[in-house]
């Protein structure tokens, strides 16, 4: 539960604020007549008009944005169980940990393990987002932790309770008892562009009240493991300990929470990614309401497009989602979606590649209503499908068992989809969503992989659930959670 600071780390990020301009308006960036000016003069060079000058703009005023924000900006420090009879090779983050090669950080959440000595501390970065306490921040930075603090600015320091935690989107939201307090306001993630500044508030290195400030880099970016959040990318300065911080725009509304940056030394190389804001906001209210987070799921094996396919499915461009399975009794079958067609929009939006779907479908509630086109027999279809639950069990693969084997375990569970199999470098498994009674004893969590059942891999709820009718006290699963895998004894219900 501590930052990863191995070869990428769960940072949440801030930007290197390189200049600050003191006597302007907050708004003084999105002038009534500038912003046409400058929209008009790149869409005359997109269509080829005459290129023209791109008129100068005001800077934010960043120092009117921080004095706004900066009281509802807060420290979060945790406090967990130590792992002690875990590999040591794959430590744990934070600053001065060197493990690890892959330069997209993730933060490592601990391994699973019965036998837990001693506390552990971590800190990451987080803010209010209402008078009476609610607080917004990165799921790994609570992750696995006993007891969490979160300090004001003012140097109050309050003990939190976490409502909820959503691993899949990185969102986690906790509640202090407080009134009156200072709060963010949410803006709209949707209406960044490209070249827009952003400026961060965070606790870097433990650095408190430290803001940094750049441009958007980019947007939707699909990162490995992470096909579910399109990240803003930002030329952030981040570092540990800004994690869950928020993302200012030019007005000084929150349109991101920091999340990851690109290095390979541990420390910040000019790339950072954070979670879209709407995002988040959906998260959140599910987590408010209910205590979790149901994603949505389509039902398809996709893959991306190449030449070669586009050529041979009659398309112009090399664009859209290539359905290799339908899975029976889901979204897309009972939408008439069938192997061998190209999904080309989704809810209006052109879908470019696999990956740019599994997001757009991640962002909805199940049972929300999307729109499809489809390229089929050389011609354009257009469908509509209502969302299913990707918790569901698939209960048409695995049978309706009328046991409760996977419940004597205290799970629920179920299997990788191809995507998080590829993610995860495995042949199958099945993905923890819920871990309870022995299970959660044992230091098993939501998120994690069960690879094997006493050394016998599992590639289904039906086939782990005919393991455990065949024990009685103890069985051993083989658990992967992130890089590590491990054994873990838990004994049966």
């Amino acid at each position: 539960m501590q930052l990863r600071t191995k070869t990428l780390v769960w940072s949440a990020a801030g930007l290197l604020a390189v200049g600050t301009v003191t006597g302007l308006s907050a708004q003084s960036l999105l002038q009534a007549g500038a912003a046409p000016t400058v929209a008009s003069a790149i869409s005359d060079s997109i269509h080829g008009a005459p290129p023209q000058t791109v008129p100068m703009i005001t800077a934010p005023n960043y120092r009117a944005i921080v004095a706004r924000n900066q009281a509802a900006v807060v420290g979060i420090t945790t406090a967990g169980p130590m792992n002690t009879s875990a590999p040591q090779e794959f430590g744990f983050g934070g600053p001065g940990d060197e493990g690890g090669d892959n330069p997209f950080g993730q933060f490592f959440r601990g391994h699973p393990t019965p036998r837990q000595h001693g506390m552990q501390h971590a800190q990451g970065s987080g803010f209010l987002i209402s008078a009476d306490g609610l607080v917004l921040t990165n799921a790994h930075v609570v992750d696995g932790a006993k007891e969490v603090t979160v300090k004001l600015s003012d140097h109050r320091e309050y003990k939190a309770k976490v409502l909820g935690a959503d691993r899949s989107s990185d969102i986690a939201v906790l509640k202090i008892d407080g009134h009156d307090l200072p709060n963010v306001t949410l803006g709209d993630s949707d209406q960044l562009g490209v070249g827009d500044y952003v400026l961060a508030i965070g606790e870097p290195f433990g650095l408190e009240e430290t803001a940094t400030a750049g441009i958007v880099s980019a947007k939707g970016r699909s990162l490995p493991g992470d096909g579910y959040v399109p990240f803003i990318q930002t030329d952030a300065a981040v570092n540990p300990g800004n994690s869950g911080g928020p993302l200012f725009d030019a007005n000084g509304s929150v349109v991101g929470i920091n999340a990851q940056i690109y290095t390979n030394s541990g420390g910040f190389q000019g790339v950072s990614f954070a979670i879209p804001i709407n995002l988040a906001v959906q998260v959140k209210d599910q987590i408010v309401k209910t205590g979790k987070v149901a994603h949505a799921r389509l039902g398809v094996e996709v893959q991306s497009l190449n030449q070669s396919l586009a050529e041979s499915f009659k398309l112009k461009t090399p664009n859209g989602a290539l359905v290799a399975k339908v899975t029976p009794d889901s979204a897309a079958e009972k939408a008439g979606i069938k192997v061998g067609d190209v999904i080309l929009k989704f809810n209006g939006s052109p879908i470019l590649d696999a990956g740019q779907l599994s997001q757009r479908v991640g962002v909805m509630t199940p049972g929300d209503k999307a729109s499809l086109e489809i390229w089929r027999d050389g011609k354009t279809v257009s469908l509509t499908a209502t969302i299913g639950n990707a918790a569901v069990m698939a209960s048409a693969d695995e049978g309706s068992g009328g046991d409760s084997a996977p419940a004597k375990l205290g799970l629920a569970l179920r299997p990788l989809n191809p995507e998080e199999r590829r993610q995860a470098g495995v042949p199958g498994g099945l993905v923890v969503e819920d871990a309870q009674g022995h299970a959660a004893e044992a230091g098993i969590q939501p998120g994690d992989v069960v690879l094997s059942v006493d050394g016998m891999p599992v590639q289904s709820v039906a086939q782990l659930r005919k393991m455990v009718q065949e024990h009685d006290k103890q069985i051993a699963l083989l658990i992967q959670r992130g890089d590590v895998r491990l054994f873990v004894p838990v004994t049966l219900g």
